[in-house]
């Protein structure tokens, strides 16, 4: 993990309650590199073998963020609870290390302000929060999401350069992604009638059904440089 620069496509998780539980378990399923510091070993055992990078830590100092490589995740996430002093001082050592996105678990709107007036995004302590979060991180192009159940979901997609001036039918949608597209939208006109012949542009915004796993295969497929 010890490298320059910051990786876009590893994530740092600094405590491990629930909320930080559901992210790692997420991003991890999701095939994103995951660094974990906890002060709880224990904690650290529900995802022994699951994520390499664990760090058992007493305190949290930039040495320390550092020396464990979190600092060069292109995104960090503090899931501390209770401990408002840490939760703050972390994130702002995160912040003046320079990680690109920091977001913070808030534990009240007084102490969302604070986060959000040093420089981070705020999130506040739900599990399906840090699913939702997890699924936004993982797909970069994706504008909205909504499942509508453990496995399923419509998502709204913005397209990249891999579908300019394609038909349905050239790219081979259904049988390739495993996807509905229920609707598409080009240059603020919306067409909900799909055919075969529908031709389909960059920045084309289109909605999408389907299993989570095809999603993801989609937003891979659309994300590849």
């Amino acid at each position: 993990m010890k490298h320059s620069g910051h990786d876009a496509n590893s994530f740092g998780i600094i405590g491990l309650g629930k909320f930080g539980l559901a992210l790692a378990k997420e991003l991890v399923k999701a095939g994103r590199d995951v660094v974990v510091l906890e002060k709880d070993e224990s904690k650290l055992d529900v995802v022994k073998g699951m994520i390499e990078h664990l760090y058992p830590i007493e305190q949290i100092t930039q040495d320390i963020l550092v020396d464990t490589g979190i600092s060069h995740c292109g995104t960090v996430v503090v899931c501390i609870g209770k401990d408002i002093e840490s939760n703050i001082l972390t994130t702002l050592n995160l912040l003046e290390l320079g990680i690109p996105r920091v977001i913070s678990k808030a534990m009240s709107e007084d102490h969302g302000r604070v986060l959000r007036k040093i420089g981070a995004e705020v999130v506040f302590p739900e599990t399906e929060m840090g699913l939702r979060l997890a699924r936004s991180l993982i797909t970069l192009r994706t504008l909205d999401f909504l499942e509508l159940a453990e496995d399923i979901s419509i998502a709204e997609v913005l397209l990249s350069k891999h579908f300019d001036n394609k038909t349905v039918e050239q790219l081979n949608f259904r049988k390739r992604f495993k996807l509905n597209i229920i609707a598409i939208t080009h240059e603020n006109q919306t067409e909900v009638d799909i055919s075969a012949e529908t031709l389909l542009h960059a920045n084309d915004e289109i909605v999408v059904i389907g299993r989570n796993e095809d999603l993801h295969h989609l937003q891979e497929y659309n994300n590849r440089a």
